[in-house]
């Protein structure tokens, strides 16, 4: 179920989100301070074009160990980030999952989008793991 919601989402609209998310990305390392932001991005990318069967969780919580992207300079970097990027992703993604909330089918696909602006505004500190 998790390949075809997959395919599904990849042809309508995921694959756009992802490409918006590289684009970022790409921006991010034209400038060398971004780097971290565009290695991010080019993982929430490959995120973003199949995210059926996957969550973003805190690294906190998966590592079990705190690091520098989930302490106090994680929050100081997300700040930068929601100022630069992530309100524009954020948009982009509401926008496409008020789209498919309008039908009922599209549903689920609305529901993936919601899961994409909660990690497209504050990404640092975030990993994406597997759902079993």
């Amino acid at each position: 179920m998790r390949l075809i919601g997959n395919i599904i989402w990849f042809v309508f609209g995921g694959f756009f989100m992802g490409l918006a998310w590289f684009l970022i990305g790409l921006i991010a390392f034209v400038s060398i301070i971004g780097i971290p932001w565009g290695r991010a991005c080019f993982n929430i990318g490959l995120f973003s074009f199949f995210p059926f069967g996957k969550e973003a969780v805190s690294r906190e919580i998966s590592t079990g160990k705190s690091d520098i992207g989930t302490g106090s300079l994680g929050l100081i970097g997300n700040i930068i980030w929601l100022l630069f990027a992530g309100i524009w992703l954020a948009l982009g993604h509401l926008v496409s999952a008020l789209f498919f909330f309008i039908t009922i089918i599209g549903i689920p696909f609305g529901l993936q989008h919601i899961k994409l602006v909660n990690i497209a505004l504050m990404p640092i500190g975030k990993c994406i793991i597997d759902i079993r």
